[in-house]
């Protein structure tokens, strides 16, 4: 801006004397001689100010040193002792001993393994100590990125924090730290981050500050990736900062960049919806060959960890991997249905394809690879076309093995085959055992509550499903005896609004509506009346009640009347982008059906599209009348 100005100056000063030849005359001579010279002057002052900026300035420039014989030797090495016999023969100087001294320590870790597992002798070579000798004394000659690789090759030897080299370079780097480029930054924040060396946690300090301070700079993708990889020992801060520049970048992520990005987010249980969605869009807009299984496997990871739903991107992973399936191993067809279990997410023809899969290989699959494949077919209530053959691998797999579990594994994969209707009493009266549901008390109470209700599930599935089998009276007492406080879940709005209209309903009479009831099969009812044969609500105070742990009143229910449940079906009960609800619910209507209730389902979508109490009382009716009409046709 400066030089600017001085030229206009130039120019417009050359002007005014130039048009000024009368006062020049009068003038002395002398002076009249130096105006007269004066434009010629301003002018050739004006052109230089306006070449100023032209002037080569080639004298500033860096040299780079030519290129040694040396370096040569060190670029063809293949063996760390190629290195040291490079370094014997031709001395170099500082910056080039800690270039020999970094690509010393990559051949030794290919060619000899890690640093820990070679004998003290390897650094004791007195070739090696002049290396490190030199790069001490001369390490305020050597460039910035040979000094941080040099601190990295220190690392990677393990040398006491009393060694002297060491603690030159390290001086010499917190004295340079605000110098270095933010990619040397990143470097050493990836290698120091866990250090445990005071001097060293200094350094990893000052460069996070650093980067902190100067997080504009960043423009590469491998470095946030790096960087977002160390989450967990990072300013909240900066870590805010890198999604920023994540979310600016994202157009040129790769499909590895997104895949590491991503794995770093579910690594912290850091979930960035924002970048998220972006890296998401990115990812869709890939060929089919960059879709490896690899990043599948782990795409879905990540969204079933941090519980992010992108229908489109399951659809084209579903696509992807459905020709795949059969040359997946065990191993990642668990990995890959657990993951859409989390999620919730059921496609169809991709979970017949790993059913194919299991008759298949079935042999290679152990047990608990088994196990897991039950209990998320179980979470989606899954039924496979080809069940029959399914099955029948199934239980010839657990027969012998099922009792061997430990106990929570073993109440889990009873529970899910309880949940597909595919148990047998033999899987379901151990767990009932005194003997097993003491081993249950020892977990945390959220836990422990947990599994009770599974195995009140698992004695009704025994009482309802298998009657006669077992006498569950026994196992009542002590499941009794398992210890089960905790405070109840708060109501939620549809609960609320449902359980107003059905007071409504009763026209407010208080012995003929139980709400919130809690039935001895582990299920919780949002509401039960009685109804006529006119479908009128009527006491249900004096009748038996053998959902009850209090059994009720003395007097057995008409054959005319009804007992009506109503079941309050929340958008957390059914699977993703769907209306078929998860395996659990599935099982709370069966049982409470067989154990004789007339269930009315409300699901969230079709009760708040009711804007008024009459149309929703309109709608309770209607309900009523169509399920006891399908019950009666029965």
């Amino acid at each position: 801006m400066s030089s600017r100005v001085l030229v206009r100056c130039g120019r417009v000063l050359s002007l005014v004397l130039a048009q000024a030849p009368a006062v020049s005359v009068r003038l002395l001579p002398a002076v009249a001689a130096e105006v007269h010279r004066s434009p010629l002057w301003a002018t050739a002052g004006g052109r230089l100010m306006c070449e100023a900026r032209t002037v080569k300035k080639e004298e500033n420039l860096p040299i780079m040193p030519a290129r040694t014989h040396l370096e040569d030797l060190m670029d063809q090495a293949v063996e760390p002792e190629d290195i040291l016999q490079a370094w014997e023969e031709n001395s170099g100087t500082g910056n080039q001993a800690g270039s020999a001294l970094k690509r010393w320590t990559h051949l030794v870790i290919k060619t000899k393994g890690k640093f820990k597992e070679q004998s003290p002798e390897l650094l004791e070579d007195p070739r090696l100590k002049n290396m490190m000798q030199t790069l001490s004394q001369q390490v305020s000659l050597v460039w910035n990125s040979t000094l941080v690789s040099a601190l990295q090759a220190l690392w990677i030897m393990n040398l006491p924090p009393t060694d002297p080299v060491l603690n030159s370079v390290q001086t010499e780097i917190q004295w340079r730290i605000r110098r270095l480029t933010y990619k040397q930054l990143a470097h050493l924040i990836d290698w120091g981050v866990g250090r445990k060396v005071p001097q060293d946690v200094a350094i990893v300090k000052a460069a996070m500050k650093q980067l902190e301070l100067r997080w504009t700079e960043i423009s590469d993708v491998k470095t946030i990736s790096t960087l977002m990889s160390k989450g967990e020992q990072m300013a909240p801060t900066l870590l805010d900062r890198l999604e920023d520049k994540a979310l600016e970048l994202a157009e040129v992520f790769s499909t590895e960049d997104i895949r590491k990005v991503c794995l770093s987010l579910a690594a912290q249980s850091r979930r960035s919806v924002a970048v998220l969605r972006a890296l998401s869009y990115h990812l869709l807009q890939k060929s089919s060959s960059e879709f490896t299984t690899q990043l599948m496997l782990d795409m879905a990871f990540v969204y079933g960890k941090l519980s992010f739903h992108h229908t489109q991107v399951f659809q084209r992973m579903a696509s992807e991997l459905l020709p795949r399936v059969p040359e997946l191993n065990p191993v990642e067809v668990i990995r890959l249905t657990k993951s859409f279990g989390f999620l919730k997410w059921l496609h169809l023809p991709l979970f017949e394809a790993f059913v194919e899969n299991y008759i298949s290989n079935y042999e290679k699959y152990n047990v608990l690879q088994l196990s897991n494949l039950l209990m998320t077919f179980a979470r989606l209530g899954f039924q496979p076309s080809k069940g029959d053959e399914f099955y029948a691998k199934v239980h010839s797999s657990l027969e012998g093995s099922l009792s061997t579990f430990e106990s929570f594994l073993q109440t889990d994969v009873a529970w899910s085959l309880c949940v597909l209707q595919q148990t047998k009493p033999q899987y379901l009266i151990p767990l009932l055992q005194e003997q097993h549901i003491s081993t249950l008390k020892d977990s945390s109470p959220a836990r422990r509550n947990n599994y009770r209700l599974k195995l009140l599930h698992v004695a009704a599935t025994l009482q309802l499903e298998h009657p006669g089998s077992f006498n569950t009276e026994s196992s009542q007492n002590a499941l009794d005896a398992l210890p089960h406080q905790g405070p109840r879940s708060s109501l939620s709005p549809l609960q609320t609004s449902l359980r107003d209209i059905l007071h409504m309903l009763v026209d407010s009479k208080t012995d003929a509506l139980r709400v919130g009831v809690d039935t001895v099969y582990g299920w919780t009812i949002d509401g039960e009346i009685v109804v006529d044969n006119d479908n009128k609500p009527v006491n249900l105070l004096h009748f038996k009640a053998p959902h009850l742990s209090s059994g009720g009143g003395e007097e057995t229910l008409p054959a005319e009347a009804h007992r009506i449940a109503f079941l309050a079906w929340e958008f957390p009960n059914f699977c993703s982008k769907s209306k078929d609800l998860l395996g659990r619910f599935v099982m709370m209507k069966r049982h409470l059906q067989l154990a004789g209730f007339i269930t009315v389902e409300v699901p969230y979508y079709e009760w708040l599209q009711l804007k008024s109490d009459y149309q929703k009382l309109s709608y309770l009716k209607d309900k009523i009348g169509k399920a006891v009409a399908e019950d009666m046709a029965k």
